[in-house]
């Protein structure tokens, strides 16, 4: 199958019928393959609370339709909100091929991806993963073994020109940095989506 690129300008809008009811068997199913994910959690309360949030559930659609495959890691007890992460095996293949945020691509003088991850994850309505977060997801599974992908890089690296990235090789996982401006086929971005 092949993965759409998201385009990230389309209007924000609700599924139709037959998307919704697409999405919620999608989320359901690997739900339901990957319990170690989300230990003690039941579909049941998380479909009801993604039925009665159109918006994230729009999210969740473009997660989903660029490769992230979106799941259930966890629940912040306090307010009740689930927390779903891109939980493809490699970086999703729809988001691949962007620089950092908008400045290193404005810097680029030539051979400009056609946007950035700070930009695509504010219009997908999700927020990317840091560097704490990736470490989690990878307690989860192996992701990125074949590929990196971006993280929220804090604002004295990005200071000096920085953004960071992280992957896994060798059975374990490498944080790495490069300039902002830079961009690969094999780097995406990774996020996460709370409601």
């Amino acid at each position: 199958m092949k993965i759409p690129t998201l385009n990230f300008q389309e209007p924000k809008n609700e599924l139709s019928p037959k998307q919704r009811e697409e999405l919620l068997g999608a989320l359901k199913d690997r739900f339901e393959k990957n319990l170690n994910r989300h230990k003690g959690l039941e579909w049941a309360k998380v479909q009801a609370r993604l039925e009665a949030n159109a918006e994230k559930l729009s999210s969740l659609q473009k997660m989903e339709r660029t490769g992230g495959e979106p799941d259930v890691v966890g629940q912040d007890k306090k307010p009740g909100e689930y927390v779903f992460f891109d939980c493809s095996a490699e970086t999703p293949k729809g988001r691949t091929s962007v620089c950092y945020d908008r400045e290193g691509l404005e810097s680029r003088k030539e051979h400009k991806p056609k946007n950035c991850v700070m930009d695509a994850a504010a219009d997908m309505g999700e927020e990317v993963l840091t560097e704490e977060e990736y470490f989690a997801l990878q307690k989860l599974g192996e992701f990125d073994t074949k590929s990196s992908s971006w993280l929220r890089t804090p604002a004295e690296i990005r200071e000096l020109g920085g953004a960071l990235y992280c992957d896994r090789r060798y059975g374990r996982v490498f944080v790495g940095h490069n300039g902002a401006q830079s961009y690969y086929a094999v780097r995406g971005f990774r996020g996460w989506l709370k409601f």
